[in-house]
């Protein structure tokens, strides 16, 4: 709960694999806005750090199953009238500092008789390209500076944010497929983690020729071919084998 104290932190980590506290908003300033009841930093933010101190002092084992317990957050989306940069700087810093497991986005509906009754509910696909987003952050090597922000600081609601940054550094410098690294790979459209690794796998027996020999290795072989080379050469796209 909001305001928790750290010995009742420790507590909850002892049983549970778990933990969380909702900041709800990117700031001090955001959440005066959204709940001018709570304090941001001393009630929301402090227990999440308090979390990640105590997982470096305490061995895992005198915690529940043996594990240190994750850290998760959520943001409502829209409800302060904040910009995505401002909810990814946050989710970035989390997740960098104290190894937040993951953030999650609600977008913003108002309910009745509250007194943000009257505020416009928010396009339930912003709540979507801040997930994307926020695991390009966590799990893809992409930093802040990589991701495609509007000249409102908001991503764009059209274009998925790996999408638009391809679109904008691989159209005219596509990846050798048989060349590539792991953090090369799973910066293209259409290839993830595990895509990346079968890739890896597959060409230390043979080179990848061809689009196809791409999908039965679990690609979506038709999203990543404008970002591709085979062997110095654009894939021939043929919608009808893929």
């Amino acid at each position: 709960m909001p305001g928790a104290e750290k010995d009742q932190v420790y507590r909850a980590m002892q049983l549970a694999d778990r933990v969380s506290v909702n900041l709800e908003a990117p700031n001090t300033e955001r959440l005066a806005k959204l709940a001018p009841h709570k304090i941001f930093i001393e009630e929301l933010l402090q227990p999440l750090k308090w979390v990640e101190e105590i997982r470096r002092t305490v061995p895992a084992h005198k915690f529940w199953n043996g594990r240190w317990p994750s850290t998760v957050t959520q943001f409502v989306a829209g409800g302060s009238d904040e910009s995505d940069l401002e909810l990814l700087t946050i989710t970035d810093w989390l997740n960098k500092n104290v190894r937040l497991k993951r953030a999650y986005f609600s977008a913003f509906h108002p309910i009745r008789d509250t007194p943000l009754e009257n505020k416009a509910a928010v396009d339930p696909m912003r709540e979507h390209r801040l997930y994307q987003a926020s695991f390009l952050l966590r799990d893809y090597g992409f930093d802040l500076e990589d991701l495609p922000f509007t000249t409102s600081s908001n991503l764009p609601l059209h274009a998925d944010p790996k999408q638009a940054w391809a679109q904008m550094y691989l159209a005219d410098k596509p990846v050798e497929i048989n060349k590539a690294d792991k953090q090369e790979l799973i910066r293209i459209p259409g290839i993830g983690l595990k895509g990346a690794d079968a890739i890896m796998s597959a060409r230390r027996i043979n080179q990848l020729r061809d689009l196809y020999s791409l999908k039965k290795l679990g690609v979506i072989a038709e999203r990543a071919a404008p970002y591709l080379l085979f062997n110095g050469h654009r894939a021939a796209i043929q919608m009808k084998l893929l």
